[in-house]
């Protein structure tokens, strides 16, 4: 049996339907056929899956023939990965767990404020605002692996990248591959390559999340955290980086100077 493009409207239907397979009149097709909109003629099964064979041979379904078909990860893959992400939001950035800070703020929490000054800043040409947003969300995402390499750990740049690539593919491997795969390893190598005007911006967030934070700690904790302060001073690469970094140094000299201990 054949379906033709008649078949659309009904195929678009049994998408709401709760079994894994679309009834058709003298025929069921699996439910993936319901996401497309428009149907090529395929061959499809002319009985459900396990069938013995009675009745007429099972012709199978050729998926490159369907339009806009594409391989994504299963569920169980997903979940995995994203049970596996969980440890972003319980792994502390170790910066301030060296430094005693209570509390200290998690990967996930330093790449969620980064995702929001991707969304809220002001337009750029040429920028490409949800690039900005997607590699913010994934730039530290190895450390659920690897954890969170700092300076003190004595780990030469191109070792630490050595292992959170290693790191970025077992994750991806998890996700089952795909595109969604591809994407996350292609938005990560453009950030660490900074080869892109949107990773600028992004390694510029980064900055300017470590001493807003830098700031919030010595506020709230009395502590002094010129660290901070020191190493990112004139290494911010865009204007709206260098703008946002000034304001934060701007607001720390004019605290109170007893303010730290």
């Amino acid at each position: 049996m054949m379906i033709n493009s008649s078949s659309s409207a009904a195929a678009t239907r049994c998408c709401m339907q709760s079994s894994p397979y679309c009834s058709f009149p003298s025929f069921r097709v699996p439910i993936f056929f319901c996401h497309v909109p428009t149907l090529r003629p395929v061959s499809v099964r002319s009985q459900p899956p396990g069938s013995d064979g009675s009745g007429g041979p099972i012709r199978r379904v050729s998926l490159e023939h369907c339009v806009g078909f594409s391989t994504s990860s299963s569920s169980a893959s997903i979940i995995d990965f994203l049970t596996l992400c969980h440890r972003l939001k319980t792994t502390k950035r170790k910066g301030w767990v060296n430094l005693g800070i209570k509390g200290a703020e998690s990967i996930a929490d330093h790449m969620y404020r980064m995702s929001l000054m991707a969304l809220i800043a002001g337009d750029v040409p040429g920028l490409n605002r949800e690039r900005c947003i997607k590699i913010a969300l994934i730039h530290d995402i190895a450390e659920a692996i690897v954890g969170d390499i700092t300076p003190s750990d004595g780990v030469p740049k191109a070792e630490k990248s050595r292992r959170e690539q290693a790191a970025l593919n077992e994750m991806c491997d998890v996700l089952g591959g795909g595109m969604r795969a591809e994407e996350i390893k292609e938005l990560w190598s453009e950030y660490e390559n900074n080869s892109s005007l949107e990773a600028n911006l992004v390694k510029d967030f980064d900055k300017v999340e470590l001493i807003l934070q830098a700031l919030e700690y010595e506020t709230e904790h009395g502590k002094v955290l010129d660290e901070f302060f020191i190493s990112t001073a004139g290494k911010f690469q865009t204007e709206i980086g260098k703008s946002w970094a000034a304001e934060i140094i701007s607001r720390r000299k004019s605290l109170p100077a007893n303010r730290l201990s």
